[in-house]
């Protein structure tokens, strides 16, 4: 690339931001942001530290984070901030590179980067995932990393790619699993093309990278099961509306339709990235399937529909470069007429999903949440040991937008309904979650003698009511929506 195009795709990430937001202490970031703290100061955290650092121990993403603001003696909220722009500018770089691999048309990666920057936080089917989440998380490091990688497959260079792929498991093991699997599809689809093809079959070839030791996974218990069947429900596809289902069957139409676009205008790539993908598709599907059989239900944190994340993007890569060969070509009208609605349209919706929030919450920026706030307060002036009950649903509250306790306030809490997502992924926290969620049953109806049954129980020593509760009289800090309380 060019110096220029390199700006032009630094302008584009910049623009990425603008439309698509950014929050850094949301959703998943209880969990992943944590790590990173704890790892930083380890005196923080003192109780049920389980529900983040089961995730941190897997995986070198916290180690990684914390040691680049220990070399760099930026302030941590920086450094994430500087690391999720990177994520997205690395992500747009190898969209670029597969694109230009793809397609003859200089203006065709553009169209690829557009499109993907435009449609960061479109759902991926009924995952639960966006292409790119607001806030940093090892998913969004390991994806840029996949795709840069799959550029390099793209140009022959397996073994490169590879060794890449296995590396990637230290930052995002299951996201590994899923790009060393279209690795495998790539390098077969390849081959068949060439003149000397291949006796291997890809589909079994791929499924085999998943044949899994059925002792690395524990029994699930009633609990775990339950949780599966009402609240996680999306690991199970057969669980899934009939509107999600449109996220697995119109990309397989898109991709069969690029796929002929690709052999009649001569791409020599296209075709068979795109056969890759279709059979990469159909074979998570299968496996989504098999794990949805009640026998199976341990299998479910495998998660395999989540392999659709890699499939929607290559998808925007290949659209988008087709869009802008054959459609928009180097009529700037075209372009605009595309991306600008498209662009105010995922703008309008992310403002809707955080509507009492700063679009960009960026570092230095005051915040406007009146529960962020509260949690900057409690960060600041609360004892580092202190342990904080408050309402188990407190992420789904008017006016929360989602943000996480554990991530702004920085002090350890009683486990709360968002931190079902780290027990799906470890079914041993199941029962002790179970718990501590059910001693919290009925918050809004809660008098002192409930908050003094938890202090007994579990050791807390304050509590974060919403605004006009009659629980506590000692709240040292008072703000429209909440209180934050000392119990005595």
């Amino acid at each position: 690339m060019s110096r220029r195009q390199i700006a032009l795709l630094f302008l584009i990430s910049i623009g990425a931001v603008l439309v698509h937001g950014y929050h850094p202490g949301i959703e998943d970031a209880e969990f992943y942001l944590p790590a990173v703290i704890k790892h930083l100061n380890p005196a923080l955290y003192p109780f049920n530290d389980q529900y983040f650092m089961s995730h941190a121990r897997m995986t070198l993403f916290a180690d990684i984070v914390a040691a680049s603001v220990r070399l760099t003696h930026l302030p941590l909220d920086w450094a994430i901030f500087l690391w999720h722009f990177a994520c997205i500018f690395l992500l747009l770089l190898g969209c670029w590179r597969i694109s230009r691999l793809c397609f003859r048309d200089e203006r065709a990666p553009w169209g690829s980067v557009a499109l993907v920057a435009a449609l960061l936080t479109i759902p991926v089917a009924g995952t639960a995932l966006y292409i790119m989440d607001q806030y940093l998380n090892p998913r969004d490091m390991s994806t840029a990393a996949i795709v840069l990688l799959l550029a390099e497959a793209m140009k022959r260079r397996f073994v490169l790619a590879a060794i890449g792929m296995l590396l990637i498991a230290a930052i995002h093991p299951l996201m590994s699993v899923f790009g060393i699997a279209l690795l495998v599809l790539l390098f077969l689809e390849f081959r068949r093309t060439t003149a000397s093809g291949s006796k291997l079959a890809p589909a079994p070839v791929a499924a085999s990278l998943l044949v899994i030791p059925w002792s690395f996974f524990p029994h699930s218990s009633p609990v775990y099961r339950d949780l599966l069947a009402k609240n996680i429900s999306y690991f199970l596809v057969t669980r899934w509306q009939w509107s999600e289902w449109l996220g697995i069957v119109v990309p397989l139409l898109l991709l069969w339709w690029i796929a002929n676009y690709g052999r009649k205008h001569d791409l020599p790539q296209v075709p068979p990235l795109c056969r890759a993908l279709i059979l990469f598709t159909l074979i998570f599907l299968a496996i989504g399937l098999v794990v949805c059989l009640p026998s199976m239900a341990r299998f479910a944190l495998l998660q395999p529909m989540r392999s659709l994340h890699l499939v929607f993007i290559l998808l925007f890569v290949l659209l988008g470069g087709v869009l802008a060969e054959s459609v928009l070509k180097s009529y700037v009208w075209r372009w605009i007429v595309l991306f600008l609605p498209l662009c105010f349209a995922m703008f309008f919706v992310q403002r809707q999903l955080f509507p009492a929030s700063e679009h960009l919450e960026l570092p230095g920026r005051a915040p406007k949440n009146a529960w962020v706030q509260a949690f900057d307060w409690i960060r600041v002036n609360t004892p580092s040991d202190a342990i904080f009950a408050l309402n188990p649903n407190y992420m789904n509250l008017p006016g929360e937008d989602e943000h996480g306790f554990r991530a702004v306030a920085q002090r350890s809490a009683l486990a709360s309904i968002h931190d079902n997502g780290p027990v799906s992924m470890f079914p041993a926290l199941a029962d002790q979650w179970y718990q501590q969620v059910q001693a919290q049953r009925g918050w809004n109806n809660f008098q002192a003698g409930d908050i003094q049954r938890l202090q007994r129980n579990y050791g807390v020593t304050w509590v974060v009511l919403q605004r006009g509760s009659t629980a506590s009289t000692n709240c040292p800090y008072q703000n429209d929506a909440v209180m934050v309380c000392k119990i005595e």
